[in-house]
C-alpha cells in the first residue's frame, strides 16, 4: 500500500455512521414520487473482475432490507437488486462516483465505508475503499436513509474485498 493510499485511508475511514445520521435528517424527508424509481433500473456494466464480485454479492444479498421485502429489478440482472416500493435500489459494478475526491467524506456502517450523496427524494451511498463500486439509493420515504446499509453490510463484507476498484 503506498503512502498516497494509506493517506486516502486515513481521511476517509475515521468518520462515522453518526456523521451520516447527523446529515440525514437535513435531507428533507419527503419523497417526491420524480426520482428514478418509477423507470427502469440502469443495469451497471463492470469490468470482469468486478462483475465476478458483482455476482457473488447477488447470491448474498438479503431478502428484506429495512423490513422491505425484496423485489425484481427491472430489467433483471446480477448487478441489481430492488427492495419495496418505492424501491431501495441497489446497483454494483458502477463507476466511480464523481462526487468521490480525496477530501470526501465517508461513513463506516457495520464495517463498510460509504459515501453519502444527497439526492432529490433521498440519498444515494456508495462503497469506499472496496474492489467493485457497490451503490444504493434510497427514497427520502424511509428516513433515516442509513437504515438499509445496516442490512446490506454483511453481504458487501463478505462479497467484496476491501481495496481500491
Amino acid at each position: 500500500m503506498n503512502s498516497a493510499h494509506r493517506s486516502l485511508t486515513r481521511r476517509l475511514v475515521p468518520l462515522s455512521a453518526a456523521v451520516v445520521l447527523a446529515l440525514v435528517p437535513v435531507a428533507g424527508c419527503s419523497f417526491t414520487g420524480d426520482s428514478d424509481d418509477t423507470k427502469a433500473l440502469a443495469v451497471p456494466t463492470p469490468a470482469p473482475q468486478a462483475a465476478a464480485i458483482c455476482r457473488a454479492l447477488h447470491k448474498k444479498l438479503p431478502h428484506a432490507v429495512n423490513g422491505l421485502k425484496r423485489g425484481t429489478a427491472e430489467p433483471a440482472s446480477d448487478y441489481t437488486a430492488v427492495w419495496g416500493d418505492p424501491a431501495v435500489q441497489l446497483r454494483c459494478g458502477v463507476p466511480r462516483p464523481e462526487a468521490m475526491g480525496s477530501k470526501t467524506a465517508s461513513a463506516e456502517v457495520n464495517g463498510v465505508e460509504w459515501l453519502p450523496e444527497k439526492r432529490d427524494g433521498g440519498y444515494r451511498f456508495t462503497t469506499v475503499l472496496r474492489r467493485a463500486y457497490v451503490e444504493v439509493t434510497v427514497p427520502g420515504k424511509y428516513s433515516p436513509e442509513i437504515n438499509p446499509l445496516l442490512d446490506l453490510a454483511r453481504a458487501v463484507k463478505k462479497t467484496v474485498p476491501k481495496g481500491v476498484a
